[in-house]
């Protein structure tokens, strides 16, 4: 019975060292992880082994293309970023991207590097909603006073400040949040609206990264400009085209090869081709040196 649970641990053992930090691999690639696609036709969410592939663009040409074997683009960023400035050096003075690259992480490490962030907030659409205008629940529609430090819910009460705690992700990064806590929500007629109903104190508790808050006011403020504009414009017409053609105009939906190494060649052996038909169609619309497409208002 002890040979058989040693075999046993023997086995988990192995499996966990190819998993690493995945939660799931696939037998027949284990480069490969388990990932929920676009291309979904059964409508229940299947899981498939596939590559997370970011590209990075400049003038409409690809300047880099990796592949990943995480399925979420937050933790794609600051590897990748470490590659381009190991090429490009001081030559990247922004970056451009969606909200699913937003994090404390990400935001502080572009700060470090003195890169300038055009990242959208995750909150940025919701945020415009009436739904969310209207949810008494969230410290965004209460009214906070900064010098007492506390907060104004709907029903006039305050929220005083109780502790502050240090949270750290399986990632190993730390950060930190602000509690504040209303000891008067016990006959609050808002309370089914305001407090969760898992919270069994039945006491309203907010918390607050003013770190990450910071961090994700600039990103915001940033997109918010002219230059912000005009560079989330090129980011969907350049970075999400690249990704358009190769699926719709090349009808490249798989890859050829298995494996990390194979797989990340495959496809920059397709940026190369994708680069000189960019520059070809440039050379014939006599557009060379034309970088950036900009808004008609």
């Amino acid at each position: 019975m002890l040979e058989e649970w040693l075999d046993k641990l023997n086995i988990y053992e192995k499996h966990l060292n190819i998993l690493d930090e995945r939660n799931s691999y696939s037998k027949t690639d284990k480069d490969a992880t388990f990932m929920r696609l676009k291309d979904d036709h059964m409508k229940n969410g299947q899981l498939k082994p596939a590559y997370n592939i970011q590209c990075a663009t400049n003038g409409g040409y690809i300047v880099d293309i990796e592949g990943f074997s995480n399925p979420t683009d937050v933790r794609t960023l600051v590897p990748f970023m470490d590659k381009l400035l190991k090429k490009y050096d001081t030559k990247i003075n922004r970056v451009v991207a969606d909200s699913g690259y937003e994090s404390e992480e990400n935001y502080l490490y572009l700060r470090k590097k003195k890169i300038k962030p055009f990242i959208k907030p995750l909150n940025y659409e919701v945020k415009k909603t009436r739904k969310y205008r209207n949810d008494i629940s969230r410290k965004e529609n209460m009214i906070y006073y900064k010098v007492e430090d506390y907060y104004i819910c709907h029903n006039n009460k305050k929220l005083k400040f109780e502790k502050r705690i240090y949270r750290k992700n399986k990632y190993g990064f730390k950060s930190e949040s602000k509690v504040y806590l209303c000891n008067d929500c016990l006959n609050c007629i808002y309370s089914s609206d305001c407090i969760n109903m898992k919270n069994k104190t039945g006491l309203k508790r907010i918390y607050v990264s003013e770190g990450f808050e910071e961090l994700r006011k600039e990103s915001e403020k940033n997109i918010m400009t002219e230059e912000g504009i005009t560079e989330r414009l090129n980011r969907s017409i350049q970075s999400e085209g690249v990704f358009s053609y190769i699926k719709s105009g090349m009808q490249y939906l798989r890859f050829k090869h298995r494996g990390m190494e194979k797989v990340i060649s495959e496809i920059k052996l397709l940026s190369v081709a994708i680069n000189i038909r960019k520059l070809s169609s440039k050379i014939k619309a006599d557009k060379l040196g034309f970088i950036r497409y900009k808004e008609v208002i």
